[in-house]
């Protein structure tokens, strides 16, 4: 259940706005969340489990509002230095992918959860925050959502989300790490190309 609101709260952000580049880092959490659920709400072909839509939209949204080059950086930890330029990008690629598809199909799981914003504690000049949420699902506990955020050059990025105390790019950096020790940089990325080649046959 929690892996449903990861994804959803994640995919929140892949519905990007022309102004993006010039919100404050919480307003961007809080437009793109309801962006995305009022879309989810109205498109029967989402709510279906209709993977293709949900992928077209991850592809044409995504991109703007993650770092996945940073979140792949942390998720690989110190090993990430021993890459090559090629492996590092080759890391990011599979990673990205493999990211995309494990939440795009949490999107169809949407049904009356609510989404509740805390205050942003953040002050002038600041350049990496964490934008508190939580999701309120009817007859359950709030499950808390936390997103870190760091200002680039063309806005805030997302490179790692927290939910329920537990972090995205944390939870990959152990068996990230046991594969590369065991395998090396490239057995790493030889297992998540294959996992996402058995993802995309399903």
């Amino acid at each position: 259940m929690k892996r449903n609101f990861i994804g959803l709260l994640f995919l929140a952000f892949f519905m990007g706005t022309v102004h993006a580049a010039e919100m404050a880092p919480d307003v961007l959490v809080k437009e793109t969340a309801q962006d995305v659920l009022a879309i989810v709400k109205k498109d029967k072909e989402i709510q279906a489990g209709s993977q293709k839509k949900i992928m077209d939209l991850v592809e044409a949204k995504v991109l703007p509002h993650f770092d996945f080059k940073l979140m792949t950086q942390y998720a690989v930890g110190k090993h990430w230095r021993q890459a090559t330029p090629a492996q590092q990008e080759a890391l990011t690629n599979e990673f990205r992918t493999l990211l995309v598809r494990t939440y795009s199909t949490s999107l169809s799981a949407y049904k009356n959860q609510t989404i509740e914003y805390k205050p942003l504690k953040m002050q002038p000049g600041d350049a990496d925050v964490t934008v508190k949420t939580q999701v309120v699902q009817p007859g359950g506990q709030p499950v808390p959502i936390d997103y870190s955020l760091q200002k680039e050059a063309n806005g805030w990025k997302v490179y790692d989300v927290v939910v329920d105390n537990v972090s995205l790019v944390t939870n990959y950096r152990g068996s990230f790490g046991t594969e590369i020790r065991q395998s090396g940089i490239d057995g790493l990325i030889k297992t998540l190309t294959e996992k996402n080649q058995a993802a995309a046959k399903k």
